[in-house]
């Protein structure tokens, strides 16, 4: 072991007890929850060691712990929670909900109609049908494609996350993903590839996000998905965008950012709940028409709480009233800011940062890499390292890195959040620096 290693090694243990010395009620109750749950966790993505940080309250940017440390929110519930935590205009219309429509009528709604009518206009799509998750869209929006062109296999790509059974991390379909053998996985950016995959026999659909979510940030080119777009029309191929996250990005969705690039189906979830459960898949009416319940040999798509009415009303009210256009295009331009500080901070160390707009992602590489085209090797110990760092400095992010801007967190957070990071390197220059050969 190199004496760099050992400096690592020792600057992490430090580090992780003095997460253990901060957090000893976490710690309590951690303990507690493993009695009820399989390693006290019923979420994998939240998991850390030694354990989990348990949160008690969240008010605007801010959350706080059971052992009362108050932290700026970079995790933005993994960008469902663009809203922040009390945001006015969420609460009025759950109070609306609350005391004067109710919970579950057990019927269709004026309200899910409204909420259909706005997704459809705001992200181009011809119909929409709504579930209660981003894995549940991807599920039916591939028996759509399924359906229409007679095939089954699909094309995605190494480090793509579609939902907790269609997972492919490291360029591996995940052991507990849904139709292991119908899976071809690509490294993500490879049109080279893509194309000779899209084009094999059998092949239904290829599902890609234009920015990778639990990949770290990671951004399609405009060539490689302008080209997969046009190898999937040429094979006769349906293609998928996956806009689960990258919907906030712009507007229009993240596709309204590249010209011409115009989906087959798109999938949502996440934040156009206004932060309670959601999920929704849509785009061309002849593909959709496989749900029509009013066609003979039609495809079920059930779900009790698909067109709940707090979910409606709440998310509604998020994409007319709070998230609007304009506020769009400001709140991703403040993200992309962000990000070239952050870029400008990090040049020449092991770390760097991803992403597009309001979503960006951390990552440590023994290279150095500045872009990252798909997923790498990173440096573990140094994420680690990082994650309690910034928890000392009370900033609340995920382990893995991404940063998931919440509306309302003032500039002066953000710009304290690019010092701290540049301190973080500048007190561990030697473990950040490059080694030169």
């Amino acid at each position: 072991m190199s004496s760099t290693s050992k400096t690592l090694e020792s600057a992490l243990a430090e580090a992780q007890a003095r997460f253990k010395a901060r957090n000893t009620r976490s710690a309590e109750l951690h303990a507690e929850a493993s009695s009820w749950l399989p390693g006290g966790n019923t979420r994998t993505t939240l998991h850390t060691t030694p354990f989990p940080v348990y949160m008690s309250s969240g008010k605007d940017h801010t959350v706080t712990s059971e052992d009362g440390h108050t932290y700026t929110d970079l995790v933005g519930e993994l960008s469902a929670g663009l809203y922040g935590h009390s945001n006015p205009v969420i609460l009025s219309a759950m109070q609306k909900v609350l005391s004067s429509v109710g919970l579950n009528l057990g019927a269709q709604t004026v309200h899910e109609t409204e909420m259909a009518k706005a997704i459809c206009e705001r992200f181009d799509l011809e119909r929409v049908r709504f579930t209660n998750s981003g894995t549940e869209a991807t599920l039916h929006a591939l028996a759509a494609a399924r359906r229409f062109t007679g095939k089954r296999k699909v094309v995605v790509f190494g480090g793509g996350y579609h939902g907790s059974a269609f997972m492919f991390g490291g360029g591996k379909r995940a052991d507990n993903n849904v139709d292991m053998a119908d899976w071809i996985v690509v490294t993500y950016n490879d049109l080279i590839m893509a194309r000779k995959r899209i084009h094999m026999d059998g092949v239904a659909a290829c599902l890609v996000e234009g920015v990778q979510g639990s990949g770290g940030g990671i951004r399609g080119s405009e060539q490689f998905l302008a080209g997969v777009q046009e190898a999937c029309r040429d094979a006769g191929v349906l293609f998928i965008l996956d806009e689960v996250m990258t919907s906030r990005l712009a507007p229009g969705g993240f596709a309204s950012t590249i010209k011409d690039l115009k989906p087959d189906l798109k999938t949502f979830g996440k934040w156009l709940g206004g932060g309670l459960a959601f999920g929704a898949f849509g785009g061309r009416q002849d593909v959709m028409a496989a749900f029509d319940p009013s066609q003979p040999g039609s495809l079920t798509h059930g779900g009790t709480f698909n067109n709940n009415t707090l979910a409606m009303y709440v998310g509604h009210a998020g994409l007319t009233q709070i998230y609007t256009p304009e506020v769009c295009v400001e709140f991703n331009n403040r993200g992309d800011e962000l990000r070239k500080c952050l870029e400008a901070v990090t040049k020449g160390t092991k770390m760097c940062f991803t992403g597009k707009g309001s979503l960006l992602a951390s990552h440590f590489t023994e290279k150095g890499l500045q872009t990252l085209e798909s997923q790498e090797d990173e440096v573990e110990e140094l994420k680690d390292l990082f994650w309690y760092e910034m928890m000392e400095e009370k900033f609340w992010s995920v382990r893995r890195g991404n940063v998931s801007l919440v509306l309302g967190t003032p500039q002066e957070e953000l710009d304290r959040f690019v010092e701290c990071v540049r301190a973080f390197l500048d007190r561990h220059r030697d473990l950040v620096a490059i080694e030169q050969k």
